[in-house]
């Protein structure tokens, strides 16, 4: 039988793991932590869980297809629920809104809340839908690094369509021009951030990001958001997978430019196919010294990080949903801090997630498990103890004048992560949440691909190559990696 070899259980692995065993290879996943998963992982404080990283459930399809590749029924392994609000927007005036799962309440909304006519709502949402029907296939799907892509009639689509994706503006220009309201602007602008990205930098394409959430809604999974990487690495073992934890790999061994295998502890361990679900730089650097290093791929600017402090809240606030977001008022300048000043913004938008809003256990009866972010830039060496506690005072302060509440002597339970601790957890390079950010306009061709061009039988998945970072990309990155591995039995 042929050996798969799988470098890295996060979230791409894990998937990349279960589409090779249904094609029939022998798989194993090398993971140098305890638990799998990546960032995409849970731990308790006390009485409290916590999702580690990742809060946002979108395009639940590509977790369930998993399941009926293998042949199993995902309701039977795998519970989730559609949320009726995707989050709640506070700014320090007073304004808020409530970003309604309904299109067309959600429209009404804005007009009743922010005095925008629903019209120019859908408008502006029907350009970001077409602008990912268009896109979608050469984008999404496919890898954008072989010839087949671009001899189809999507991709021909796509290229007649090219002055309908604004790729030439700003995505914060496009925004500005269609929805002119500041605070919409501001509320549209923040889906850069979804792939760690200056929405005053990033190209206007990236709007059709806003219909990812708009059409496909947002979900929790019964068990908070751990459960996606559990509940695909119990499928992964039911289809044969073998997932080797705290073994790191130290090496990717390559013979006359073809990849033979890994080496583990000092022991080669053959195989026919090697992925790496590891972040291509740290892949390149440490696993593979010697190997021609792809640099214009690598020296790309990260994308954004982030600052999250875990606190176990002893009260709850019936004001709050499952996702919360602070703005900041310069949200020019909050991107100016991370991206060119490479530090955190004096005033930054805070999002709050709390799970136990829907998974009650996740915190003591009349409490709150609040998992709070901001962005923040990659490491470069800045000094971190004094930002982070700064920060953490900074904050409090926003919490305390928008929530009207003191909150510090709420927290019964702490911890945080920042980009170094990021980096050191994840091996994600400086801490980068999504690999290379997306502020250049053709930053999607510059993506790592899914293959290896100069060494055979080695593979990419992750956040950190083509199509990027998040849950649905992951999971689509491994769709499109695995499909260019033959299937164990065709040779």
């Amino acid at each position: 039988m042929k050996k798969a070899l799988i470098i890295g259980a996060g979230i791409g692995g894990i998937a990349t793991s279960i589409r090779l065993a249904t094609k029939g290879y022998q798989v194993s996943v090398f993971e140098k932590n305890d638990y799998p998963g990546g960032k995409l992982s849970a731990f308790t404080l006390g009485k409290y869980r916590f999702d580690a990283g990742p809060s946002l459930f979108t395009m639940p399809h590509f977790v369930t297809e998993l399941f009926s590749l293998a042949g199993e029924d995902a309701a039977s392994f795998f519970k989730y629920k559609k949320k009726d609000i995707h989050c709640e927007y506070f700014w320090e005036d007073g304004t808020r809104l409530t970003a309604y799962a309904d299109r067309k309440q959600f429209c009404d909304t804005v007009e009743t809340q922010l005095n925008v006519p629903a019209q120019r709502v859908h408008h502006y949402l029907d350009n970001a839908q077409q602008k990912y029907n268009l896109t979608a296939p050469l984008f999404l799907e496919r890898s954008l690094h072989k010839l087949d892509t671009y001899l189809n009639k999507e991709t021909r689509t796509a290229i007649l369509g090219l002055g309908q994706l604004e790729l030439f503006k700003s995505l914060h220009r496009v925004n500005k021009e269609q929805l002119q309201n500041p605070y919409l602007v501001q509320f549209f602008d923040r889906f850069a951030t979804y792939n760690g990205s200056d929405p005053y930098q990033t190209s206007g394409i990236m709007s059709l990001v806003q219909h990812l959430e708009e059409h496909y809604g947002t979900f929790i999974p019964a068990q908070g958001m751990g459960a996606i990487s559990e509940s695909l690495v119990a499928l992964a073992k039911r289809k044969g997978v073998r997932f080797h934890m705290n073994q790191a790999v130290d090496r990717i061994v390559v013979n006359n430019k073809k990849t033979k295998g890994i080496e583990v502890n000092g022991q080669l361990l053959k195989a026919d196919v090697v992925v790496s679900n590891m972040d291509v730089v740290p892949t390149y650097r440490h696993l593979m010294p010697l190997q021609k290093q792809p640099k214009r791929t690598l020296e790309q600017e990260r994308s954004s990080s982030a600052l999250i402090f875990y606190w176990g809240i002893e009260k709850a606030f019936p004001q709050l949903n499952l996702h919360n977001i602070f703005f900041s008022k310069d949200y020019q300048q909050e991107f100016k801090d991370i991206f060119k000043n490479k530090t955190l913004s004096e005033d930054p938008t805070v999002y709050v997630n709390i799970s136990s809003k829907d998974v009650a256990s996740d915190a003591p009866e009349g409490c709150e498990n609040w998992f709070v972010m901001i962005n923040a830039p990659a490491d470069t060496g800045q000094e971190w103890n004094s930002l982070v506690a700064k920060t953490r005072e900074v904050v409090l302060q926003k919490l305390n004048r928008i929530l009207g509440e003191d909150i510090a002597p709420l927290i019964v339970e702490e911890t945080h992560l920042s980009p170094p601790l990021i980096a050191e957890k994840t091996a994600s390079f400086r801490g980068a949440l999504y690999g290379s950010s997306s502020n250049n306009r053709m930053s999607a061709f510059l993506r790592h691909p899914n293959f290896s061009r100069s060494i055979e039988n080695l593979f990419f998945c992750g956040g950190s190559v083509h199509p990027g970072g998040g849950i649905p990309l992951c999971l689509l990155s491994a769709k499109i990696t695995a499909q260019m591995i033959p299937d164990a039995h065709g040779e």
